[in-house]
């Protein structure tokens, strides 16, 4: 492999004018956030508190925005949105049945009956099955 030929390693001053140009470069793309939230998407999970620590149990205000933000993010689709949001979601959107139930009615109710197998089974259950 050959040495490079008349290139010489940069002294301090130029090293100095290649870290003042990168910090230039850096502090011109850096962007500071200042504002947290909480992400919705993720369940926050809950860790039990030592009964005995004293700073564990000091009392704190509760914040309500931060509630707020957990309460609505933990809602289901339907009280969320107005509308479904996704294909999906279109299935079981609309969940109020589109007649009334009439119980008097026996081609739409079909309540359960008891047969003799059924009360043979039922019985069989209670005494417990002994081989």
């Amino acid at each position: 492999m050959a040495a490079r030929s008349g290139k010489e390693p940069p002294n301090a001053v130029q090293l100095n004018q290649l870290m003042c140009e990168r910090v230039r470069k850096e502090l011109r793309c850096q962007k500071l956030h200042t504002e947290y939230g909480v992400n919705p998407l993720q369940r926050v999970h809950a860790i039990a508190k030592k009964p005995m620590s004293w700073h564990d149990n000091i009392e704190e205000p509760a914040d309500a925005k931060f509630l707020s933000v957990i309460h609505d993010a933990a809602l289901e689709p339907t009280k969320k949105y107005s509308e479904p949001q996704t294909e999906s979601q279109e299935i079981g959107w609309n969940t109020t049945p589109l007649i009334q139930m009439d119980r008097t009615d026996c081609r739409l109710f079909f309540p359960r009956r008891k047969t003799e197998v059924t009360k043979l089974n039922c019985s069989y259950g209670k005494r417990g099955r002994t081989v």
